[in-house]
C-alpha cells in the first residue's frame, strides 16, 4: 500500500510520520512516536480510553485518521504537564485518589480539561456530564468528579 507522509504536530512538537493513509491517530501515537498514554481499548469510540485533544477539543482517536490530523494540535496526556510540573488536573487525580488502575485516566484528565477549558466554574452534575464518553470499571466517578471539581478551582484561583 502507497504510504503518506505526514506533519504532525503532537504536544507542541512537529513529528515527520510515513504511515498508511487508512491508520488511525492511535496507531501514529502507540506504535510509530511511542506515546503509549493515550490507551487502546473497544476501538469503536464506545469507551473514550483513546481521547486525545484535536486543537483543544476531545476526540477519539481510535476513529480519527493520523491524516486527518495535519496542520492540527494534538495533545496527549504526555504533554499536559508543563516544565516538570503536573498539570493541575494531573495534580488533583492524585490528590483525590481518582487514579486506580490508571487505565481510563489519561482519557477523563484530557476530557475534563477540554471541558474545564470552555466552562471554568462548572457543577457537579455538568463534570459527570462531559465525563460520560470515558468508562471507568475501577472508581465509581465521584473521586473523578471531585478531583475535577478541584482543579477547577485550583485553575480559576491561577487566574
Amino acid at each position: 500500500m502507497t504510504k503518506v507522509a505526514l506533519t504532525l504536530t503532537i504536544n507542541g512538537q512537529r513529528h515527520e510520520v510515513l504511515t498508511e493513509p487508512h491508520r488511525t491517530l492511535l496507531d501514529v501515537l502507540r506504535a510509530d512516536l511511542g506515546l503509549t498514554g493515550t490507551k487502546e481499548n473497544c476501538l469503536e469510540a464506545e469507551c473514550g480510553v483513546c481521547t486525545v485533544l484535536l486543537d483543544g477539543r476531545a476526540v477519539n482517536a481510535c476513529i480519527l485518521l493520523a491524516a486527518q490530523c495535519q496542520g492540527r494540535q494534538v495533545l496527549t496526556i504526555e504533554g499536559l504537564g508543563r516544565d516538570g510540573q503536573l498539570h493541575p488536573l494531573q495534580q488533583a487525580f492524585i490528590d483525590h485518589g481518582a487514579v486506580q488502575c490508571g487505565y481510563c485516566i489519561p482519557a477523563m484528565i484530557l476530557s475534563a480539561k477540554a471541558y474545564l477549558d470552555e466552562h471554568p466554574a462548572p457543577t457537579e452534575a455538568h463534570v459527570r456530564e462531559a465525563l460520560a464518553g470515558n468508562l471507568c470499571r475501577c472508581t465509581g466517578y465521584q473521586k473523578i468528579a471531585d478531583a475535577v471539581l478541584a482543579a477547577a478551582r485550583e485553575l480559576a484561583h491561577r487566574r
